[in-house]
């Protein structure tokens, strides 16, 4: 096939082609299931499938006429600019070729799963032409439980027109890419039941203080979209790697989390629903100690492939997923963390001169200590009535609250865990 590469025929050299996200999927699949690592299987659309489907519409003019000169600081021309150009993609037609050879890639992939039309999870992932290990993650979007080829081939172009959210165009400009130098590969990949089942994410290292001698595994029931969105505190594990790695059963500490919402298919409504946890589901752990501790051994097996092939220590950033009607686990993805590991090893210590009386308490990220105005907000779009070095106060954060994160002395959310959004955007810029 010309536009499309299955996973297994990538692997991390071809980052240019078809983004990291796909490529480290694919290196996973050809490198470690023979160690025992399951990933889901799938496909890609290359990065010269997106130039082509925007030549065939005559689109590269477009975006380029449509962003010149735009203020990327100013919300309200921003989010015109991004509705126009993500129409102009969405309204595009495939090329002939490319439709069909995405038509046949995924009649493929449901054939070799014994299923008429297999549900897939559509994920972008952008690459730079010039600057192929340029990280833009978070930026684009995903796209869960798409089932057949006409919702196959509406998401792919949902993906194609995520390059241009008011976000990713923000990120791109504050970083000063070229918008026309950035392409999007489009990755579809067998859905893990975990709606029926639990799902979650792992560090090769402690989030909080980056000691790399923990492997750190969160879990909670259903999808995990609702553990990197904040809306659930997760149950949390950690497995020393040393220990595990003598051959004995290294689970040290494990603390049971609230996991208030389960995020999981609607067969009548066709769709995504979120539904309280029964309360005996919450007062139990979503991993058996064994599960716990393969994830974990996977997790070590990933992270010593990773360091191989860069040449130095690699702690790794990693979802995993559990399949309701078969039990098994897969990893769905896996990128190095990009907090800790490009840190200087520093010991700060912060202590608190007097104390006051204590009105709420919660889970702490990180040990800094900060003061501000607490600043109460319900949405993004209230940015304007944020002040530099307020303390946001919401219910939870995604990528587009970013612009008012950057600004905070702290942030408080009402719900999420060490993995969340928040917590991993306030580690890289330093709140």
């Amino acid at each position: 096939m010309r536009w499309i590469r299955f996973f297994h025929e990538v692997g991390l050299e071809d980052v240019p082609l078809v983004g990291g996200k796909n490529a480290s999927l694919g290196e996973m699949i050809r490198e470690l299931s023979p160690l025992g690592v399951k990933v889901p299987g799938g496909f890609a659309t290359t990065s010269e499938a997106y130039w082509y489907f925007l030549m065939a519409n005559g689109l590269k003019e477009a975006i380029a006429q449509e962003l010149k000169d735009l203020d990327p600081d100013d919300p309200i021309l921003l989010a015109r600019a991004s509705r126009r150009l993500r129409n102009l993609i969405l309204k595009g037609e495939y090329p002939e070729d490319l439709e069909e050879e995405i038509r046949q890639a995924y009649r493929t992939l449901s054939q070799e799963a014994g299923e008429e039309a297999l549900p897939v999870a559509v994920r972008s992932s952008a690459t730079a032409e010039d600057l192929p290990t340029a990280s833009f993650a978070g930026q684009q979007e995903s796209y869960l439980y798409v089932q057949g080829e006409e919702e196959l081939l509406l998401h792919v172009k949902r993906a194609m027109a995520s390059l241009f959210t008011a976000r990713a165009i923000s990120y791109r400009a504050h970083m000063g890419f070229d918008h026309l130098k950035v392409a999007l590969s489009v990755g579809v990949q067998r859905m893990v039941r975990a709606d029926t089942a639990t799902s979650g994410v792992i560090f090769t290292l402690d989030p909080d203080t980056g000691h790399r001698g923990f492997v750190y595994i969160t879990a909670i029931y259903g999808l995990g979209e609702n553990i990197v969105q904040g809306r659930v505190g997760p149950d949390a594990y950690y497995v020393h790697k040393e220990t595990l790695k003598a051959g004995y059963r290294a689970l040290v500490h494990k603390k049971l989390g609230p996991k208030e919402l389960t995020l999981a298919f609607d067969p009548r409504e066709g769709r995504l629903r979120n539904r309280p946890t029964p309360p005996y589901l919450r007062n139990q752990f979503a991993l058996s100690e064994d599960e716990a501790l393969l994830l974990a051994d996977w997790s070590i097996k990933i992270e010593e492939h990773y360091s191989g092939k860069r040449g130095t220590p690699t702690p790794m950033d990693i979802e995993w997923a559990k399949d309701g009607p078969t039990g098994e686990l897969f990893i769905l993805q896996a990128r190095p963390e990009t907090v800790h590991s490009q840190k200087a090893p520093v010991l700060r210590i912060h202590r608190l001169l007097e104390r006051g009386e204590v009105l709420a308490e919660g889970l702490a990220v990180g040990e800094a200590i900060a003061t501000g105005r607490a600043r109460v907000l319900k949405d993004p779009r209230e940015m304007d009535r944020f002040q530099e070095g307020e303390v946001l106060v919401t219910e939870t954060t995604n990528p587009d609250w970013e612009p008012i994160m950057k600004r905070a002395a702290a942030i408080v959310t009402e719900r999420g865990g060490r993995t969340s959004h928040a917590a991993i955007v306030a580690r890289e810029l330093g709140v």
